[in-house]
């Protein structure tokens, strides 16, 4: 994404501003379906954070790092959500359009990633989900890059475990 458009929407440019949004569509769509689960509260989520950003944008200080700061306001928002909600809906129209041969590490990983705490689970979604860097990650959670590191070992320890004791296969590093 071009820094001179971040900078044009941050001073207020809608133009620039929906241009950024939809570079990041993506990877918003991504991180709220990795945490709601399913399409239709994935779409109103970045719906919602559209806003959230269109209103605050002004007060984001590093334009070369608005990928982390939208990715933060959509966990924040999904994290508002699920407190919520009180049970997990699997979606089943996202398993089947993964393949079938695909559909059993499918529900396993699905299955583990619920099973860990919300820390553990967002460490791992911005690292494996969104391919983010410690430092952005660092960037999202708001913690030291040391404390990450720390949260994403600790997240994989659990991980495997909680594969291990279903019987996965699946290998994680």
């Amino acid at each position: 994404m071009d820094l001179a458009v971040i900078k044009q929407a941050i001073k207020g440019d809608d133009a620039a501003f929906l241009q950024v949004m939809k570079a990041y569509n993506l990877d918003l769509y991504k991180t709220a379906l990795a945490y709601l689960k399913n399409e239709h509260d994935s779409l109103e989520a970045i719906q919602e954070v559209t806003f959230r950003a269109y209103k605050k944008i002004h007060t984001l200080r590093e334009p070369s790092y608005i990928k982390t700061w939208l990715i933060r306001i959509m966990i924040n928002y999904c994290n508002d959500q699920l407190k919520r909600k009180t049970r997990f809906i699997v979606n089943d129209e996202q398993i089947l359009s993964l393949g079938s041969e695909d559909n059993h590490t499918v529900l396993e990983i699905q299955d583990a990633m619920q099973q860990l705490d919300n820390r553990s689970r967002e460490v791992l979604t911005l690292m494996y989900f969104h391919g983010l860097k410690i430092k952005e990650i660092a960037l999202v959670m708001e913690r030291p890059e040391g404390t990450v590191k720390t949260w994403l070992n600790k997240a994989l320890i659990k991980f495997r475990n909680i594969l291990e004791e279903e019987g996965g296969e699946l290998d994680v590093q």
